[in-house]
């Protein structure tokens, strides 16, 4: 007689071959990993966008019209949100798109607010024929300007480097709608960390 005997009514009833277990598919990893990387980095995108519209930016000086306070390749934080609060003040350094002047950033001082009138001659800046006190400037501001009344809604603007800035005695005053915001923090380079002044 054989030894072999049939031995498959031994198991009890609904009793099935375990199956070896199966690690994810690779389609599973790979929508676990991007449903992970959209709960992180979509809101992380959404937040960026939404401080760089509302609230800060970062930017870049480009060219010497602000030294010897700001110079070129400078790294700072534009605020936005002082001038959803009051208007601009005079002697804030501001950022601005001029796009008639092209694409690129403008950075400047207000020098002069709406309804004020402004002049340039014998050296020094003159508001409503006084003259204007500028610590922050370490030269004279040369040659002729004026005098020019500013217009409701508008700031009248000005490098620190008068020599060598391209401001409103060139594209005249600005309306206060081109003003992105108020430069606030140099973070770059390290020697420069600090509030704009």
């Amino acid at each position: 007689m054989d030894d072999w005997t049939d031995r498959s009514h031994d198991e009890p009833p609904g009793w099935e071959e375990p199956q070896p277990e199966r690690g994810p598919t690779v389609l599973q990893m790979v929508r676990d990993w991007l449903f992970e990387l959209g709960e992180t980095v979509l809101p992380a995108i959404v937040i960026a966008v939404l401080i760089n519209l509302f609230l800060a930016q970062a930017t870049r000086v480009y060219g010497s019209s602000m030294e010897p306070n700001l110079h070129t390749d400078q790294r700072l934080v534009v605020e936005k949100v002082t001038y959803r609060l009051h208007e601009p003040r005079r002697g804030d350094v501001i950022v601005l798109r001029i796009p008639e002047r092209g694409p690129e950033l403008l950075i400047k001082r207000v020098i002069a607010l709406p309804g004020e009138t402004v002049e340039v001659r014998d050296g020094n800046v003159y508001i409503d024929g006084v003259v204007l006190s500028e610590p922050y400037l370490s030269q004279p501001t040369y040659g002729q300007f004026g005098p020019l009344r500013v217009p409701e809604g508008d700031v009248f603007v000005m490098g620190d480097n008068r020599g060598a800035s391209n401001d409103s005695r060139i594209f005249g005053p600005v309306p206060e709608n081109r003003i992105l915001g108020r430069a606030w923090v140099s973070y770059w380079p390290p020697d420069d960390l600090g509030l704009v002044e």
